[in-house]
């Protein structure tokens, strides 16, 4: 018996079917790998090394692991594997490090900037199944970066939270905000994963988005971003999130009237991202987001 199969057979009592199948694969692939590469024991050390110091850089605020995954594009194979694009339904993207359970409920069409300093956008749009139909009271969690790249809980002198907010799409199924227009970012790379990067050669920037998730009763919770059509790094984005379908114009105008009758005295950009929501695989929405997000 080889040493691969010594160890898959010891797990061969597991009780669980699923624990033992994941395990039985990883231990393959990685007998695999270490036979492909030739795998010195230096390597080995310094990969030991990297994952110790990943784990150590990670905090409350900070999880250097998922960046990690984020960065090898795991995250997004797994959204791939996950969620599945059904017809015109809108497509997912990774949920990122700086969701936060509990945002701000606002009333559609307030401002969920919070004071961030940017440029005012207007966004609006439509939540609809798969027949066009709309979906009333959709929940609609949105967090974003402000001009310099930063989301509020990259702040320690905040006083709440900046840029972030929940809004429940109206009878129509419409809905709509005020923000700031978003700006492209670096992912936090003074850590393990920017060693990873640059040892690539790699860059560390992410284009300019806006995050969604969207939840609503009979549906896939849907978490996704819009990108901005105009912006630097779509083709790329450190962590691969990017899709065709999901990049959007965010149009400038000059200072006067808004959309929603507002008088704006600075230049002001709109943009519209309409939602289309595919049915779950049993006709029930779970209600739950990917994160464990619950909209009530």
């Amino acid at each position: 018996m080889s040493l691969e199969d010594e160890v898959v057979a010891s797990f061969a009592e597991a009780k669980n079917a699923r624990f033992r199948e994941v395990t039985t694969s990883l231990v393959r692939h990685l007998h695999a790998f270490v036979a492909d590469v030739r795998l010195t024991e230096l390597e080995w050390a310094g990969a030991i090394d990297f994952l110790t110091r990943t784990g150590q850089k990670s905090d409350e605020r900070r999880q250097e692991f998922i960046l990690l995954s984020d960065v090898l594009g795991v995250s997004m194979a797994v959204i791939d594997v996950n969620h599945p694009t059904a017809g015109n339904a809108t497509e997912s993207t990774v949920l990122g490090p700086f969701f936060v359970h509990g945002a701000p409920e606002f009333a559609l069409g307030e401002d969920i900037s919070a004071g961030a300093p940017g440029t005012p956008c207007f966004v609006e749009g439509s939540v609809t199944n798969t027949d066009g139909e709309p979906i009333p009271g959709a929940v609609l969690d949105i967090w974003q970066s402000d001009e310099d790249g930063r989301y509020d809980v990259q702040y320690t002198d905040l006083d709440g939270p900046r840029g972030r907010g929940r809004l429940r799409a109206d009878a129509e199924g419409e809905y709509s905000f005020w923000t700031v227009r978003p700006q492209a970012y670096p992912i936090p790379d003074d850590g393990p994963v920017g060693e990873l990067l640059a040892a690539g050669g790699r860059g560390p920037m992410r284009p300019a988005h806006v995050h969604f998730m969207v939840v609503a009763p009979g549906h896939r919770t849907l978490v996704t971003h819009v990108f901005s059509s105009d912006g630097a790094h779509l083709d790329d984005d450190a962590v691969f999130g990017v899709k065709r379908s999901l990049i959007i114009d965010f149009v400038r105008h000059e200072p006067g009237r808004a959309p929603d009758g507002r008088e704006l005295a600075v230049p002001f950009h709109t943009a519209r991202f309409d939602v289309v929501l595919a049915l779950d695989g049993n006709g029930n929405g779970d209600g739950v987001g990917s994160a464990g997000w619950d909209p009530e």
